[in-house]
């Protein structure tokens, strides 16, 4: 968790930042939660705006995009962090939809850099952590955090979500996360939360995942039995239910595939 004492570092560019990232923790995967929590604290980080976390094995990036769309046109204002990136780190920290700045990025890492101390952090872990320490410092409204890895031990649920949803639980990471889907799908309702909504979007969900939601008393939802949708008009339209009521005739989203 810790090494000898942390070097000093500072510099103006954001590779020369990423290229430190990568340098600080001896692999590039290390599951737990205690670095990020220490780190967490010593920034005094504990968000005042809520907090959407999307886990699943697929699913988690079209998600986050359309709340986040969703939200930004209801007038919030949304930050939004997400991985991998395709061209630009700055792809994964985004405050309503529009990637940060590099000057807002290094700002947020050398306040994470002065916190740690002693503690190493993985790539992502940093990365975390400096976005909600931008999405703090930007005055958002509301933030969703897409999981990195699994759920229970990933760097974002160190920050209590209001909402979680898992999008989907396949056979993915088995070296970190388990040989099979009873197994993974525990670890992705780790993002579940007592009293706290929790969706599930996969129409066969592991019986990990229900048994975890209902022992710490999640506010489990379910697709297919407490919201869904249906295609209309020769697929041309679509319909989505809920307990909130029926719209019919929707347009098709702009991430088309059914799914979406």
């Amino acid at each position: 968790m810790t090494g000898g004492s942390a070097p000093v570092f500072d510099a103006s560019g954001l590779p020369e930042w990423l290229a430190h990232l990568e340098s600080l923790h001896p692999s590039a995967i290390d599951m737990g939660l205690g670095r990020v929590e220490c780190v967490r604290d010593a920034l005094g980080l504990k968000p005042a705006f809520p907090v959407l976390t999307v886990g699943g094995t697929n699913g988690k990036g079209s998600v986050c995009a359309t709340l986040a769309t969703i939200l930004r046109c209801a007038g919030y204002r949304v930050g939004t962090y997400t991985s991998p990136h395709l061209l630009h780190y700055n792809e994964r920290v985004a405050i309503d939809l529009v990637p940060a700045s590099d000057a807002a990025l290094v700002e947020s890492f050398r306040a994470v850099e002065a916190a740690r101390g002693e503690t190493t952090l993985t790539y992502f872990e940093f990365g975390t952590l400096a976005a909600l320490r931008l999405f703090a410092d930007a005055g958002v409204e509301v933030a969703i955090l897409e999981v990195g890895l699994g759920g229970r031990l990933d760097a974002v649920n160190a920050f209590e979500p209001d909402v979680a949803a898992v999008v989907s639980v396949g056979i993915d990471h088995q070296s970190f996360l388990g040989e099979d889907r009873e197994t993974i799908g525990f670890e992705k309702a780790g993002i579940y939360r007592a009293g706290k909504p929790a969706f599930c979007a996969d129409p066969a969900p592991p019986q990990s995942l229900l048994d975890h939601a209902a022992a710490i008393g999640a506010d489990l939802r379910l697709i297919g039995r407490d919201f869904g949708y249906l295609k209309q008009n020769e697929d041309r339209q679509w319909m989505a239910w809920s307990p909130g009521g029926r719209h019919h005739a929707l347009p098709f989203p702009a991430l088309r595939g059914d799914y979406q």
